[in-house]
Parts: structure tokens; C-alpha cells; sequence
């Protein structure tokens, strides 16, 4: 997984997925060029969390930053990627917002950390926290207007309709929020459409089309899974469950899940090939274990044990907070592999941390094996599976 390919922009990185993902799984050893995604679906406010006091909604499939000071944040942080976003200020002169990179959930209404991509009037593009990030003449006053950024390492490159603004040096932190300045008593309304991010450094582990890269356990994959509509479909029918044909040590997964009532399933994490996923003592056999996927609100669920609802980390940590979506809605799930301590983000927040010094269950566990994916007798449709290095995060600090 170590390494980034170079590529010219969003267009380039898509090319270069395509030939990625028609192929078998490609060895973590080599170069990986990244993932596209729509960051915006146009009808929804999915992967978005909606911070301080700001109002967001959508008009003809764009965003429309609407009312108050606060921002709009994105689900997942990043560190490099490649983020395509075109813009319209429905204020004719002295607009102002702001596109965040790298940015933390610090200060209010708008965040302390990271930068910010000017939307100002005058300095459309503009980072004043970065010498040299500053362009003029390239924004087309009362229109749409298109911004590529490229973001690696400590170097940030914008790209304004196609022409070339800057590309400096100088960048921190090394990861953090994408968002949308909501600024709006003193710049105006905004509308956003064709918001497109490249995760730099991810491969995907599904191509929408067939069960590439996967295989069933325990039976015929086709007898309860399939792949529709582009999806990664378990119809909840007697069968096998899904076990990848790549072992993983340490690693950041993402994905994105939906659960019809009642639903029930879980993602399997540095498991053994029979997938065993319990272990209570050394004496036992070699195990993984499971982060759950559950409909938490169902009344049958009501009376579990902390471990058990969605985001947890099974028979070891409890999601809290508890964010899960509705049943029929997607949800977003991270989950971050560093030797024996691991972490989950749950639709925009961390919901666990979790160390073997805290957890001796966890230091029973294994660091290097199969993930795969739950048949519990329940429908729960998958997509978006993509895998990239494991998040470095601060130490933590004992409790006292």
C-alpha cells in the first residue's frame, strides 16, 4: 500500500481506477492511484455532517449553502486526494465562503485547523495561510466556476476553469475534514454541484459489477449474495459469507452499508479462514474479530450489550456515541487497523478507540488476516469497499 502514483488531475486518476478495479486485486506492494467518488449524490445530504449553526439544503441537485455561520463536513477525513468542486455565488458582488482542506472539528463556527480555499471576492482560491497560494484573473464573475485541488503530502495545487492557479508547499496537518464554509450574513448564498474526490493511495474492493476479489465460506457465494444495481447484495437466505482473497495487517477500511428493519450483519477483521471471530483466552484457536452492523433502533435490539450495537467492536468496545441511520439509509463506516489498536468512525464521528492495553480481548486477537462480510439472515447491501494505510493517529494517553 506504501506510495502514490502522480496523476494530472481528477480525469487522469478515473482512467487509471477503471483499469485498477477490471482487474484481480492489485499487490499492496505496488503504487495504488487512488479512488473516485461523488462526494455529493444531488439529492441528499449524505456523508455530510452539518457543524454549528448553519442551514444547508438542496435546490435544482446543487447544494445551496443557505443560511447562518457554521460548515458543512464531510463523514471521512483525508489526507491525500484529489477534490473536484464547482461553485456560484448567488450574491452578485461582496460574496464570501470558503472550501476547508485538512480541516479539524476545532473552533467555532468555523474550524481552527486546516486551511481554507478562498471563495472571497477578489481572492477566489486564495489560502492566505500559504505564501504563494494566490491567483487573479482566472474566476468568471457570475458563473459557474470549476476548482481542482491536489492535495499530497505538504503540497497543495489548484487548478481554476482549467488553468493552472498555483502549486505550494507548506501544508498541515497531514489529514483532516473536507467542508464548505457556511458564511452567509456577510457573503451571500452558494450554490455547489459535481463534487468529486480522489482518495489518493486507496484501492477499491468491489467493481460494482461481480465478486472479484471475494469469495464465499461455506458454501455457493450466488446462493445468498449477489451484485446489483451495482450493489454488494446479501438477501439474507440460508449461504456462505463473504471472505476476501487478500490478507490484511495493518490498514484503513471505508465503506458504506444499508440495512433493511431489524437487519443484522458485521464486518470481519483479520480473521482466520474459517472466519472465527471469538476468542477468550490463548488456549482458544487463532481469531479476528467483528465490527458490528445492526439496525440499533429495532425493538428486538433494544436490550443488548453496549458491544453489540452498529460500529462496535464485538465483545471488546461499544459505539458511543450511537449514530446509526434508519433502516432504507446509507450509512458510513471507517475502520482503522495500527498494530493492536483499533478505531471506528461511524456516519462522521469516531465512535471507538481501543488499545490491547485497554482491552486484553483485543491483544488475543490477530494483526494480520481475511476481512469479510456477515450473513446473518438479514438483507444489508454493500458499496463503496475501499482499503488504504493505516491512519496514524496521537498516542493515547493512559487513564489515571
Amino acid at each position: 500500500m506504501a506510495g502514490f502514483v502522480p496523476t494530472t488531475g481528477i480525469a487522469s486518476s478515473v482512467l487509471v481506477l477503471a483499469t485498477l478495479i477490471s482487474s484481480p486485486l492489485v499487490n499492496a506492494a505496488e503504487p495504488v492511484p487512488g479512488v473516485s467518488r461523488s462526494l455529493f449524490d444531488g439529492v441528499s445530504l449524505h456523508g455530510w455532517a452539518v457543524e454549528n449553526d448553519c442551514d444547508v439544503d438542496i435546490v435544482d441537485g446543487c447544494l445551496r449553502l443557505k443560511a447562518g455561520h457554521g460548515w458543512l463536513r464531510s463523514h471521512l477525513s483525508y489526507r491525500d486526494f484529489e477534490l473536484h468542486v464547482e461553485w456560484k455565488s448567488l450574491q452578485a458582488a461582496n460574496y464570501d465562503a470558503g472550501i476547508y482542506i485538512r480541516a479539524g472539528r476545532d473552533g467555532k463556527p468555523f474550524p481552527k485547523s486546516g486551511h481554507q480555499v478562498n471563495l472571497l471576492q477578489g481572492k477566489e482560491g486564495n489560502i492566505s495561510s500559504l505564501p504563494g497560494a494566490q491567483s487573479s484573473g482566472l474566476v468568471k464573475a457570475g458563473d459557474w466556476n470549476a476548482f481542482d485541488l491536489r492535495v499530497v503530502g505538504e503540497t497543495v495545487s489548484l487548478t481554476i476553469n482549467g488553468q493552472p492557479a498555483y502549486s505550494v508547499g507548506g501544508l498541515h496537518p497531514s489529514d483532516g475534514y473536507i467542508g464548505f464554509q457556511v458564511e452567509v450574513p456577510n457573503g451571500g448564498q452558494f450554490l455547489l454541484r459535481n463534487v468529486q474526490v480522489v482518495e489518493l493511495g486507496y484501492r477499491s474492493l468491489f467493481n460494482g459489477r461481480d465478486f472479484t476479489g471475494w469469495e464465499g465460506e461455506g458454501g455457493a457465494t450466488e446462493s445468498c449474495w449477489s451484485v446489483t444495481d451495482g450493489l454488494l447484495v446479501c438477501s439474507g437466505q440460508k449461504g456462505p459469507w463473504l471472505r476476501s482473497t487478500t490478507e490484511f495487517g495493518d490498514f484503513d477500511l471505508r465503506l458504506e452499508y444499508r440495512l433493511s428493519t431489524g437487519g443484522n450483519s458485521g464486518i470481519y477483521v483479520r480473521v482466520p479462514k474459517d472466519g472465527n471471530h471469538h476468542r477468550d483466552n490463548d488456549t482458544l484457536p487463532v481469531a479476528g474479530f467483528e465490527v458490528q452492523v445492526l439496525d440499533d433502533a429495532a425493538p428486538q435490539h433494544l436490550k443488548l450489550k453496549d458491544y453489540q450495537y452498529s460500529a462496535s467492536i464485538y465483545d471488546i468496545a461499544g459505539a458511543n456515541p450511537r449514530v446509526s441511520r434508519p433502516p432504507g439509509e446509507w450509512n458510513t463506516l471507517e475502520i482503522n487497523c495500527r498494530g493492536q489498536r483499533v478505531t471506528t468512525w461511524h456516519n462522521g464521528y469516531m465512535v471507538t478507540d481501543v488499545t490491547s492495553a485497554e482491552s486484553p480481548l483485543l491483544g488475543l486477537r490477530s494483526v494480520n488476516g481475511f476481512l469479510g462480510l456477515q450473513n446473518h439472515s438479514t438483507i444489508v447491501k454493500f458499496r463503496d469497499l475501499r482499503v488504504g494505510p493505516a491512519i496514524e493517529l496521537p498516542e493515547k494517553v493512559a487513564a489515571k
